[in-house]
This record gives structure tokens, C-alpha cells and sequence, in this order.
């Protein structure tokens, strides 16, 4: 048998591909129903017969075309015959099945609960959902995040405004010198300040605390916490929830060809330390309180409004509806996607791509033979492209047997097509037993994880908006992140010294104006030029790819890696690699696989291929100013502090800045 062509039909329903296969599709030849599809025969003068076929897997249907030819002896099917049908089939079958964007329901929860509202459009969503202990409120919350997120996109030119200037405004006395919106990455930048003994205040729209994602990283990059001081090494051992002592990456690739096929890449070194978010928040609101900090939680942020030596925000106090109000030297924004303040500094550029990522934490229930809790899974795909997404899972061990489960995918921020949460959920809790052998019922449910992982393709340091006047945004509502695994977390840990260094110099000088608050991005050239990547994992909206595009291309690179010494994945996936290692991967990747620019352009066209160009040139100059200036600025700089900061505090954060993004952005240990 020769295998002629192979398509996804974006939809879960295979009876009705089937149905439409045997019963409402009409080859201009013979027919005939087998179990699965069908069988087209032709003349006696020829031997061939086109099978024809579906199965199922992620919830979505798949379809083959092989040539079946019982006798070589006898003419077979001719080129052009074979090519007129598939060509036929496909566009018919395009039609009958195009691309779908299931948009939720407009529920009135007034009227009735989530579970109710939502069971007959994500049945298993609402089943496993009542499992949880918290299930209905994180349901609600799902919801509501998708929504937001929805109106977002679909409003990009005319985001909701709610930063309002002032500079005229009487002079307000602040009450705080910083103000943090978020209490998930805020807290653990608000308690270092706080220690700092700046007064600080922390909001947060939920019980604070709560977190809808846990969080995975290296000792070495948690060491940034301890060097500032907010944690001991006994403290870190405490928020430890398990570490694993291999990670494994491996996709899909029983229908790549076979130079595209790839080994298990092991990365022992990469997110394999569980931490227990909700302690390390606990902890991090401690220290924050026992510094002089105070947290307002389930209050939500309405507006503010910035005056010239300050900023006013307008809150509601959620349980209560009380209106409040808090004044502050600067407002830092760290509401991740749903933050309106990126919205309207950015605009319809906020965010260029976005991983909607579901996923939960079991207690229990995965025998051990199918997954050791020694081990995780840091990036694994169990099939091809579904419904237009290449999902992605990862598996991390929470210790105590506890398992954490995600299910993502990279996506383009369209309006026609946002993400959808509440879609993810339903192929979550359906195809969980595809991925590892289990018995959903038997999983005891512990805590849904869930959220918007946003991404922006930038080309420089300046051409995203993370600050205006008075309010600069961190962690995720600055989109600032790896393509690959990390979240606003990793950025955040990683850069927190750069973060904090910077801020105090400015709060401390009062630089609090657009400007001067530029200046404090967590922006690495090494990680902007690698945005590519996470754009070849995305199925461009109204599209339709090969099946196994997207895998063939994360097994060419991450075969390349796997050949490599073990640094090399290690230094690379940290997001540490340096010009010469870059341009030396992609360089052999084009070599095994000639075929990967030519994808690539399909999948993200002209104008993003020039937007790369540039990044790479910045990445380029960064890597040229690194060997001019790294071997000597840095120390020149520190030995100049004395006169430089206190005669010219501009252009001593300036330099600070500059001398950072040397460190940083050309590659660092």
C-alpha cells in the first residue's frame, strides 16, 4: 500500500466525516462502504483501488488516502487520476468541515449556576469540574477570564480606557510608594521592595493566595531569590513541593519522514524543581506584611489617575462593593492578560501571540507503572495538529504523589479566533487517558490550573509600551517571556536583581516618568530572536497545515538538540544562548531539514519574516556592544557610581540599564 494523502478534518464528530464519506459523497467512480470509510474501485483494466478512511484521536477526526494495488503485474491507477480524485475529496471535504471557532454562551448566572449553563455545550468540562473541591468557583473563573480576554481581542483599537492623565491635578500626598495590581508575580517583587523599606500596598482581585497555575523552575535560577535576600536556602527547601531528576521533551512523529524523526531529548536541569505556589505566595505575603506592606485582596482595580507627582486609583471592594480609593508614588501593573492597563498602552499590538493552557492537579489515581513521579514532561505532543492547534502537555510531579497535568498550545491573538479556555477544558478532560493510560474516575481531582500565557514578537528594546507615566507593568502583563517553556514567572525570577536594582534607583531619584521607566524591562535580544519558534508552533487562523507540519518542525530542532552536548538544550531552553550558538543551530537545522524557511514563510508570511530580520539584527548589535564593551564598562560603571548617580541620576539608570542589557540579552550564565 502506498499512502497518498493525509488530512485533518477539524472536527470531533467522525460519525458525521464518516456518514458523509459513505452516504453524501459522490465519486465519479465505484464505491464501496467498509467499516471506517470507503473503497473507490475503478475499470478491470485496473488493478488499484483508493482506500479511503478516518479514526479519531485529541477529538478530532483524521483521514487517509492509500493506493491499494493486490497485483503489480496489472496496470495501475494513473498519476493524474489518483491526483484529480484526492484533489476533489479535499476540497469537498473542506467544504463540508470547514475550520470552527466555538464562541461560549452569554450566561446569566443569575438565573442559574455555571454547571448548568455551561453541561450542554462542555459536558465534560462541567463533570469533572463538580470534582474539584473548588470546582464551581474556578469554573466561574474560567469563564470570566475567557470572556475578558475575548473582549480584549475583539477590541483592540478601542481598548477600555482606564489610565487617565492629569499632570494639572492638584498635588496628592501618596499614601504608598508602590502600588502592585496582581498578587501572584506581584507579591514576590512588592516583599523584596518592602524589605527595601519603600511603603507598599498589594491588590488583588481574588482571596489572596489562590493561584490558578503552578509553578516549575531550576535551582539555579531561583538563586536570584536568595542572592536579594527575600528567601534563605532553608526557606527555598520549605516551598519545594518536589524535584524530579529527569525531564523529558519528545513529539509525535509517527508520520514525519524518517530524517525528521527524533530521539527523547533529556533535560534534568530545566523547570525540574515544583514549586508549591500557593506556600511560596503565603510565604512571600508574610514577609511582604512583616516589612510594613499591607494587601487589599478581593479588590478589583476600576481606573487611574495620574497627577504629576503621583497616581490615584479608583478600586471596589468586591464582597462588599465598597468603594475605595489608594494614592502612590508609582503603580506597578502585574494583571498578566487580563491587565486592561497593557491593552490601552498597546493597543491591538498588547499581545502577538498567546498559549491558552489548561490542565489540573490530581492527588492521585496514575498507577505507577504508568508514570514515575521521578521523572517529568516538559514539552510532549501525543498527535498532530487538532482542529487547527498543535497541543502541546506537560506533566510535573507535585510531590506526595500529586501529579500537575497542562494542555496548550501557541496561538495567533486573531479576533475571529481568541483562544478558547472553555474548548481546551472539554479536549483536556476527554483525551487525558490518550496521553497516559488512566481511568478518569478513578483521578482524585485536586485544583484546576488555567490561564493566558502571553507572548509579543519584538524586533528592539522600545517597541512595546511597559510603562507611562507613573505606572510601569512586570511579569506577564509586560509580555515578556520565553517562546519555548517559561511563563511571566521565569522572566521575573530570572531578571528580579535587574528589576529591582533599576527600580530602586529610580524611586530613589523620583525618574517616574515614562521615560525613565522604559528603562526597567526584563528585554532580552537572546529570547526576541527566538519568537520564531513559537510562531511555527501556531496554525495561522483560516489555515489549514499538513497534519504533522508542526511536529516535523519541533523534531527537527529538538532532534538537533538532542544530538548536542547536554549544555548546550540546557543553555538554550534557559533562554542564556549566545549569537554564535543561535546562528549555529538554525544554521544546521536549515541544513537537515532545507524545507523549514520555506514552512516557516507559509505559516508566517512576509511581513513577519521581515518584523525577525530585525530582531535578529538587534540581537546582532547586542552581541557586537557585549565584546566591545563587557569586559571593562560594568566595572568602569561600578567604580563611577559615587559621582555619576548623585550628579546625573538620568544618565547613571541609563547606563545602569545598558550595562544589564549587556549581561543579559547577548547571553549570561
Amino acid at each position: 500500500m502506498q499512502e497518498i494523502f493525509y488530512l485533518e478534518v477539524p472536527t470531533p464528530h467522525i460519525n458525521r466525516v464518516r456518514d458523509w464519506l459513505q452516504q453524501t459523497w459522490q465519486p465519479t467512480t465505484t464505491k464501496v462502504v467498509t467499516p471506517d470509510g470507503i473503497r473507490l474501485q475503478f475499470t478491470p483494466q485496473h488493478s488499484g483501488e483508493l482506500s479511503i478512511f478516518v479514526w479519531q484521536l485529541q477529538r478530532t477526526t483524521y483521514l487517509k488516502i492509500f493506493l491499494w494495488d493486490s497485483c503489480e503485474e496489472k496496470n495501475t491507477l494513473p498519476k493524474n487520476t489518483i491526483s484529480q480524485i484526492k484533489n476533489r475529496l479535499v476540497a469537498d471535504i473542506r467544504q463540508a468541515f470547514p475550520p470552527n471557532y466555538p464562541v461560549p454562551p452569554k450566561i446569566e448566572l443569575s438565573q442559574q449556576s455555571i454547571f448548568e449553563a455551561l453541561v450542554a455545550e462542555y459536558p465534560q468540562t462541567v463533570k469533572y469540574f463538580q470534582k474539584f473541591p473548588n470546582g464551581e468557583y474556578d469554573l466561574n473563573r474560567v469563564y470570566w477570564w475567557e470572556q475578558r480576554w475575548r473582549e480584549s481581542v475583539n477590541n483592540p483599537q478601542q481598548p477600555k480606557k482606564v489610565i487617565f492623565s492629569n499632570q494639572e491635578k492638584q498635588s496628592i500626598t501618596p499614601d504608598y510608594d508602590l502600588i502592585y495590581i496582581g498578587g501572584a508575580l506581584g507579591v514576590i517583587h512588592a516583599a523584596v521592595m518592602a524589605q527595601k523599606g519603600y511603603r507598599v500596598l498589594l491588590l488583588e482581585r481574588l482571596p489572596f493566595g489562590r493561584m490558578n497555575r503552578e509553578w516549575n523552575i531550576s535551582r539555579d535560577e531561583f538563586q536570584s531569590l536568595i542572592n536579594l535576600g527575600l528567601f534563605t536556602p532553608k526557606e527555598f527547601e520549605n516551598v519545594i513541593a518536589a524535584e524530579y531528576v529527569d525531564g523529558f521533551n519528545k513529539f509525535f512523529d509517527a508520520y514525519n519522514p524518517e530524517h525528521l524523526k527524533a530521539k527523547v531529548l533529556h533535560t534534568p536541569e530545566v523547570l525540574n524543581i515544583a514549586i508549591d505556589a500557593e506556600k511560596l505566595l503565603e510565604f512571600c505575603g508574610d514577609k511582604l506584611l512583616s516589612a510594613g506592606g499591607e494587601i487589599w485582596d478581593e479588590t478589583e482595580f476600576i481606573k487611574a489617575d495620574i497627577a504629576h507627582n503621583g497616581v490615584s486609583l479608583e478600586l471596589t471592594h468586591l464582597p462588599t462593593k465598597e468603594h475605595k480609593q489608594a494614592t502612590g508614588r508609582l503603580l506597578l501593573d502585574a494583571m498578566g492578560t487580563a491587565s486592561p492597563i497593557a491593552w490601552q498602552l498597546n493597543g491591538k499590538r498588547a499581545f502577538d501571540s498567546v498559549c491558552p493552557t489548561v490542565g489540573a492537579v490530581i492527588e492521585s489515581g496514575i498507577a505507577p507503572e504508568v508514570w514515575d513521579e521521578q521523572y517529568g514532561d516538559v514539552l510532549n505532543s501525543h498527535g498532530d495538529i487538532s482542529r487547527g492547534r498543535q497541543l502541546i502537555w506537560e506533566l510535573f510531579p507535585a510531590g506526595n504523589g500529586e501529579l500537575t497535568f497542562y494542555l496548550f498550545h501557541y496561538h495567533q491573538v486573531h479576533p475571529d479566533n481568541p483562544g478558547s479556555l472553555l474548548e481546551m477544558y472539554e479536549d483536556f478532560f476527554t483525551i487525558v487517558p490518550e496521553y497516559r493510560r488512566c481511568n478518569m474516575d478513578e483521578l482524585v481531582w485536586k485544583k484546576a490550573t488555567f490561564g493566558y500565557i502571553p507572548g509579543h514578537f519584538s524586533t528592539s528594546s522600545s517597541d512595546r509600551n511597559v510603562a507611562y507615566d507613573r505606572i510601569l507593568a512586570i511579569g506577564d502583563a509586560a509580555s515578556l517571556q520565553s517562546p519555548l517553556i517559561f511563563t511571566g514567572f521565569g522572566s521575573l525570577v530570572r531578571n528580579l536583581d535587574r528589576l529591582t536594582t533599576l527600580l530602586d534607583t529610580a524611586l530613589k531619584h523620583d525618574l517616574l516618568t515614562s521615560e525613565h521607566l522604559s528603562q526597567i524591562r526584563a528585554y532580552q535580544s537572546n529570547i526576541s530572536v527566538t519568537w520564531l519558534f513559537s510562531k511555527g508552533m501556531m496554525v495561522p487562523t483560516h489555515q489549514v497545515l499538513p497534519p504533522q507540519r508542526v511536529n516535523s518542525m519541533l523534531n527537527t530542532f529538538f532532534g538537533l538538540l538532542e544530538e548536542q552536548p547536554p549544555e548546550v538544550a540546557n543553555t538554550f531552553i534557559k533562554d542564556r544562548t549566545n549569537w554564535w550558538m543561535f546562528t549555529r543551530l538554525a544554521l544546521v537545522a536549515a541544513r537537515k531539514n532545507p524545507t523549514l524557511l520555506w514552512w516557516i514563510w507559509q505559516m508566517a508570511g512576509s511581513r513577519d519574516l521581515l518584523q525577525w530580520l530585525g530582531s535578529y539584527w538587534a540581537f546582532t548589535l547586542d552581541s557586537a556592544r557585549k565584546s566591545l564593551f563587557i569586559s571593562w564598562f560594568p566595572a568602569w560603571l561600578k567604580d563611577s557610581q559615587s559621582w555619576l548617580e548623585e550628579k546625573y541620576p538620568s544618565l547613571w539608570l541609563k547606563l545602569l540599564s545598558f550595562s544589564y542589557q549587556l549581561q543579559y540579552s547577548a547571553g549570561r550564565k
